[in-house]
């Protein structure tokens, strides 16, 4: 505990009240996630106000919840320049007094049946499917959207459903949708449709009723950056502060091992034998868990990252928030928006902007350096050579030569 906090009572409203006992755990929380003590200070202000406001009122701690916060916060911010943390630090507060059992659990709201059958599908979908949770939630979201449209009606249950109500939300949002976004709704929609049937809300599979999106598969290249672009991106990096050398060790990530946003976000320490040079690759697609080698200079660049910008915190992921609380970070969309900005301020004409675009940029920079298919495949670690294969398209010199001549001649 640091100095400025073993006196609590400098701070004034937390000497005594029924949430005075509760300050110290507080502040042990912030600390431990990396928040500052200022910001700390802060957080502790506003929860002697909350304290004062309570005997003032003659309420218990047995008195909150959500309602009595957001009554207290509407009278607090009034008085004061609004903050945008007072929230969550309300929020956190509460979930310390809930799990010590001062305070009532949440109270739990019903769901209406189709927010009751969604969950249902996304559980089946975790636990018996082993669906990855960004997976899930996406098919999810799709899902929503049909079943507002069909149980928000006068019809309460699906055993009715038929096909021609399936194509026409699909076709509803075709008209809104490009064909890649289109294709998720319907691989959401079959998916869904499936579990129907399997669980006996509708009497027939209605999955094959889905219509299908025109599409081709290798009829499309690759987005990549050549290698002098890569190059360019990764010497164009900050890294003299904290999250400069956290982002240049992702990017090394993607540029050196094609690794996948999701596979970085969800790096552990774990995760890396520093002994063998090891790094172990835990992915729900692709062929699984992986054993890559490290390359000495993404190596350097992790450790640099270790030990002069990673915060000390709990959290075993590799790469963790740089503000408080350094928590893990929270998805793929993050690791393409560090692509985005390192390609922006590079000054790269790039066809993509996210973070595939490495992992394509390595593949054919293998290939052009006389790596095969197979080989590309190990690396970037598909499960199906088809995937691969599209690379084969980049080669426009070696493939030059199998195209038949046009007809009419050279006219």
């Amino acid at each position: 505990m640091t100095p400025s906090f073993t006196q609590l009572n400098t701070i004034r409203g937390l000497d005594s009240g029924p949430l005075c006992p509760f300050a110290q755990p507080y502040i042990a929380l912030l600390l431990g996630q990396g928040y500052q003590p200022k910001t700390v200070r802060e957080h502790l202000r506003l929860i002697a106000s909350l304290n004062r406001w309570l005997v003032h009122r003659r309420r218990g701690l047995r008195d909150l919840d959500e309602h009595v916060i957001a009554r207290f916060l509407k009278r607090h911010l009034r008085r004061r320049k609004a903050w945008c943390g007072a929230l969550p630090a309300m929020h956190r507060l509460l979930d310390i007094l809930r799990k010590t059992g001062v305070t009532p659990p949440a109270k739990v709201i019903p769901l209406t049946p189709a927010q009751r059958l969604a969950d249902q599908y996304r559980q089946y979908l975790l636990r018996e499917r082993g669906c990855a949770e960004e997976t899930v939630e996406n098919y999810v979201r799709h899902v929503d959207r049909f079943l507002a449209r069909r149980l928000g009606s006068e019809r309460d249950d699906l055993t009715t459903l038929r096909a021609c109500e399936v194509t026409e939300f699909v076709q509803r949002n075709a008209r809104d949708h490009n064909p890649p976004q289109t294709k998720q709704v319907i691989t959401a929609l079959r998916s869904f449709l499936r579990y129907l049937h399997y669980c006996g809300c509708i009497p027939k599979d209605l999955s094959p009723t889905v219509p299908a999106v025109a599409h081709w598969r290798l009829t499309g290249l690759p987005k990549h950056l050549p290698a002098e672009a890569v190059r360019a991106v990764l010497e164009g990096c900050e890294q003299t502060s904290a999250l400069g050398r956290r982002n240049f060790a992702i990017l090394l990530l993607l540029a050196r091992l094609g690794l996948r946003a999701g596979e970085v976000v969800s790096l552990r320490l774990e995760d890396i034998d520093w002994d063998h040079a090891h790094l172990m690759i835990r992915s729900r697609k692709g062929r699984g868990l992986a054993r890559l080698p490290l390359p000495a200079d993404v190596g350097r660049a992790i450790v640099q990252y270790l030990k002069e910008g990673r915060p000390r915190c709990g959290c075993r992921n590799l790469f963790v928030r740089a503000d408080a609380p350094h928590a893990p970070l929270s998805g793929s969309a993050v690791i393409s928006g560090i692509v985005m900005r390192a390609i922006q301020k590079a000054g790269v004409a790039a066809p993509h902007t996210g973070a595939h675009v490495f992992r394509h940029s390595l593949a054919t920079t293998m290939l052009g350096r006389g790596a095969s298919l197979d080989e590309i495949g190990q690396v970037l670690r598909h499960q199906d050579p088809d995937t691969t294969a599209i690379y084969a398209k980049v080669q426009l010199g070696a493939l030059r030569p199998l195209a038949l001549p046009w007809p009419g001649g050279d006219r």
